[in-house]
């Protein structure tokens, strides 16, 4: 891989800095480069720094347990200091500091011994960070063999502009066969998607963290309900082994981890990068093909990857460490038995909307003939999900208010939602549920769009 240095000259690295430094939008403030990181820094120091990635090797050996011979072992005095550093604490320290201060304290640390992972979406903000700090830096990234032909298409530009080579790693191919004999190339859809992943993405994951000691990744606190809400910007990984094996032998860096998405784009429009040609058609978070679809009107972003599953299952095992032991997410609104903290306000609030409690929906389960037809969601109040189609179904209750339909809630999770599920079709938040006036099963609606007329075309063709 070609040094950050040596693609880029000295006045464009001076002109980068300064269109960072005027994304005001950016929570963390991507204002200029911080004090102590000059462009280019003396070449001592830049040798103590980081070994020589490209110019000064032979040839790029790929991310993987056979790299962990190739690199220069560190400096005895080095590696004491690393694995000295307590990093609750310095995440903490780091809390309000920039992705751009972030991503160069990583990669001062850990040298030719850290790699960004690339997915071939948003996470291309790592890679400009990377090459604003004037330090070389690896990126690798996992072909699963199931990417869209866009997300390939983007790797390729990548390389041309930053003057890299991408580390690619791959499935075993014995293990997809195997899969794809014994259960078809769409198993997923039916038994959950974690099978598929383990053997596209977190097998050959396991394999390159194995060649480093730290990672950089993509992930931010706004991505996923039930998750990501807790990441902090530097961790000893959770689920993985680095190097030197054993517990605590890898490092996770989380750069954006309190940048909102809608500042990461803003960041991305400034510096003109290049970017997956998904995101113009209504993808926000890209995956594999089979799993990944547009998000559409009143959707989080997450919701458009393994749509047919809970809202808090949405990992693919790469981050399993934000799922703890008993299979739950850390707390982001919900505890560990599930129940809703109180500190997460109630949603859905208006006049118009009737709040059901547990015997009222019962009994309109019960009814067969009911007065008027009642169109009722099922919600969680934490859940992004719900909460970005709350004000288009406040506006649909407005505009039904006196039309002879009713417009509930229902809040279904915590100890409701074993009875939501077996009674109520509930399957992820948030569902709705139309019940008619002339039959006693409720219809559930079929259909992601969530805005006000799609909404309305629904209770329309079956009032």
């Amino acid at each position: 891989m070609a040094s950050a240095t040596a693609s880029i000259s000295s006045h464009s690295i001076a002109l980068r800095d300064l269109k960072a430094a005027r994304i005001g939008a950016v929570r963390q403030q991507v204002a200029v480069v911080p004090a102590g990181l000059p462009a280019t820094a003396p070449k001592g120091q830049r040798a103590r720094a980081v070994r020589p990635l490209c110019a000064a090797e032979p040839a790029r050996k790929p991310v993987s347990a056979s790299a962990a011979s190739s690199p220069v072992a560190p400096v005895e005095e080095e590696a004491s200091a690393v694995a000295a550093v307590d990093y609750e604490a310095l995440a903490q320290e780091l809390v309000g500091a920039s992705p751009l201060e972030i991503m160069d304290r990583a990669l001062d640390m850990f040298g030719s011994e850290i790699a960004i992972a690339f997915s071939g979406a948003e996470d291309v903000a790592l890679i400009e960070y990377a090459k604003l700090t004037g330090r070389p830096f690896r990126v690798f990234s996992l072909d699963t063999g199931r990417l869209n032909p866009e997300t390939y298409e983007l790797f390729d530009k990548v390389e041309k502009h930053y003057g890299i080579h991408i580390e690619y790693m791959f499935p075993e191919a014995s293990e997809v066969q195997d899969l794809v004999r014994s259960k078809g190339l769409f198993s997923f859809y039916e038994d959950g998607h974690q099978e598929c992943c383990r053997v596209r993405k977190v097998r050959p994951l396991r394999r390159a963290l194995k060649g480093l000691k730290a990672w950089i990744t993509g992930q931010r606190k706004d991505q996923s309900p039930g998750t990501r809400a807790s990441i902090p910007v530097v961790q000893v990984d959770p689920s993985f082994e680095g190097l030197d094996g054993g517990a605590g032998s890898l490092i996770k860096w989380n750069p954006v981890a309190n940048v909102d998405g809608k500042d990461i784009w803003t960041f991305l429009r400034t510096m003109d990068v290049p970017v997956n040609t998904l995101h113009a058609q209504g993808y926000v978070s890209i995956g594999c093909e089979p799993c990944t679809r547009p998000v559409l009107p009143g959707q989080h972003e997450r919701e458009g990857r393994w749509w047919w599953e809970d809202a808090t299952a949405k990992e693919c095992g790469l981050h399993k460490g934000n799922i703890d032991k008993e299979g739950q997410a850390p707390k982001v609104g919900v505890n560990g038995n599930g129940s809703a903290e109180a500190s997460a306000p109630d949603i859905f609030q208006s006049q118009a909307i009737v709040n059901l409690t547990r015997p009222g929906i019962e009994n309109l389960l019960r009814l067969e003939n009911r007065a008027e037809p009642w169109l009722t969601v099922l919600y969680a109040p934490w859940c992004p999900y719900c909460q970005a189609m709350e004000a288009s179904y406040v506006e649909l209750a407005e505009k039904l208010s006196g039309s002879g339909i009713k417009v509930a809630k229902f809040r279904a999770d915590g100890e409701q939602k074993p009875f939501a599920q077996a009674e109520l079709q509930l399957q992820s938040f948030p569902t709705i549920l139309l019940f008619p006036g002339r039959t006693v099963k409720p219809i559930k609606y079929p259909s992601e769009k969530r805005d006000v007329q799609s909404l309305l075309a629904f209770v329309n063709s079956l009032r």
